[in-house]
């Protein structure tokens, strides 16, 4: 098992835990003990967990959003492969509001040669869209929308970002829900990252949705939108025909990757 793999693995396990041993993930990882604490006081330094004697507890209670440092890990591939299917779905010279969160950045490092306008709701797709130094050559011009960061997240929330975000008009919204169900539709984790997803899908003309499987059918407090506010969604999730047709009857396009 790659380094990578056992950190998703670790990552994935204490989503479900409060608190995992050093021995349970020996085990679990086929990895020796050495190898174990070296990855648990990796995944510490990026905020995924912290280190008690004998192993590691998780960082999140319950119904919170696990922080960017384990999500980043989590369904690094599907993410990946929806940010491609995202990319494929956009046209140059378009102006495009970017949501934030892991899939966003993964958007935004397949965005940083395109000719387009872009807001992005995070510095880390600021830095992920910034051009190499270098001579001038294709790339995107940033639009930042101000407001006040969210510690850790580095995303844009307040009512200066919703306020800037409705003085324009993108010609596609691209949303990054933390959870998605087809009764209620796009739902976030934090009231002010439900405003600021609202702000960017309602001063849209077209709607993309980037959302992997793990996220379908899962619970979040705040309700950002309906299905019938969505054009598109692009997710790894194999869709079953009821699923397909529900999302039919809102006129949403589902696009598998």
């Amino acid at each position: 098992m790659s380094t990578d793999e056992r950190h998703r693995l670790i990552g994935g396990m204490l989503r479900d835990r409060e608190h995992v041993t050093v021995d349970e993930l020996m085990a679990a990882c086929g990895a020796s003990g050495a190898t174990i604490r070296r990855d648990l006081d990796t995944l510490a330094l990026h905020g995924v967990l912290r280190r008690v004697h004998g192993g590691a507890k998780s960082l999140v209670f319950g119904g919170e959003n696990p922080h960017y440092g384990q999500r980043e890990l989590e369904d690094h591939t599907a993410k990946v492969r929806i940010a491609a299917g995202v990319a494929a779905m956009l046209a140059d010279r378009g102006h495009l509001w970017l949501d934030s969160g892991t899939t966003a950045t993964e958007i935004a490092r397949l965005l940083r040669q395109r000719e387009m306008t872009i807001m992005p709701m995070s510095l880390r797709a600021v830095t992920a869209l910034s051009p190499d130094d270098g001579p001038a050559g294709r790339r995107p011009e940033l639009l930042l929308p101000g407001g006040s960061l969210v510690p850790g997240e580095l995303s844009f929330r307040g009512p200066m970002t919703e306020s800037n975000i409705r003085s324009l008009r993108f010609d596609t919204a691209v949303v990054t829900p933390c959870a998605l169900n087809l009764k209620d539709g796009l739902l976030a984790h934090d009231l002010d990252d439900a405003a600021v997803k609202r702000a960017g899908l309602e001063s849209a003309a077209r709607v993309i949705v980037a959302c992997a499987g793990a996220k379908w059918n899962a619970s979040a407090v705040a309700l950002v939108a309906s299905l019938d506010a969505v054009d598109a969604i692009v997710t790894d999730r194999q869709l079953s025909a009821e699923e397909l047709d529900q999302l039919a009857q809102h006129s949403v396009e589902a696009v598998i990757v």
